[in-house]
């Protein structure tokens, strides 16, 4: 199945609890829209052998996703932004770069309760796609996480259960962006993609599974 394309540029911001299920959304929502999935995880990993998760750590891979993101938005490529955008303003300065790349955000929140977050964190994998690269909790250190954390307010932003299936999560936004007009109806009906765009993060999928070995990104510390 094609892709669909936006009329133009988005940031698409992500926002919920350590495991409520984000990275698995942006890469299933980046299946479905023409986008370039930069995941934050997945950077750190790759530059630290050992992420210490420090201040000094958090500022270069802040650094590379702002300046990752919006060298795809100006090159008019719709951008899902895998980090948790858990401040009012690192959100708000996301939308302003989507606004200096003149193009449209949004802002999804993948909502679950703690409990059933927490239940996910203890069962992750880190021979799974989207556990690989992941920060390990423990109940401790969730706790003191969440805590930190500003829930969206006087913002735009659209709900997503982290308990609903891919397909509903994936139509929730599709239907967003059609009431936005970011999205046309024959676009939606049509499913046509621009020819030319890629996913640069994660790895190409092959008959569901994550090729490992080939890359769009080489990032070299």
């Amino acid at each position: 199945m094609s892709k669909l394309s936006t009329t133009k540029p988005i940031l698409i911001m992500l926002y919920g609890y350590p495991g409520a299920g984000k990275s698995f959304f942006a890469r299933q929502l980046s299946n479905t829209l023409t986008t370039a999935h930069l995941q934050a995880d997945k950077l750190r990993g790759e530059l630290f052998e050992k992420p210490q998760y420090d201040k000094q750590e958090d500022e270069l891979i802040d650094h590379l996703m702002m300046y990752m993101a919006e060298e795809f938005l100006k090159a008019g490529m719709s951008v899902i932004y895998d980090t948790n955008a858990t401040r009012l303003v690192q959100r708000r300065e996301l939308r302003n770069l989507a606004i200096k790349a003149k193009a449209e955000s949004l802002l999804v929140w993948l909502q679950i309760d703690s409990a059933s977050a927490q239940a996910r964190l203890n069962q992750r994998d880190k021979r799974k796609t989207d556990d690989k690269y992941a920060k390990t909790y423990d109940a401790k250190s969730f706790q003191e996480y969440i805590h930190k954390m500003q829930n969206p307010k006087g913002e735009d932003y659209i709900v997503v259960s982290g308990k609903h299936t891919q397909k509903m999560q994936s139509n929730a936004v599709i239907k967003k962006l059609l009431d936005l007009g970011l999205i046309s109806r024959m676009n939606a009906g049509a499913n046509v993609v621009k020819p030319g765009l890629v996913n640069l993060i994660p790895h190409q999928i092959r008959n569901g599974r994550v090729d490992e070995s080939r890359r769009d990104i080489y990032i070299k510390q």
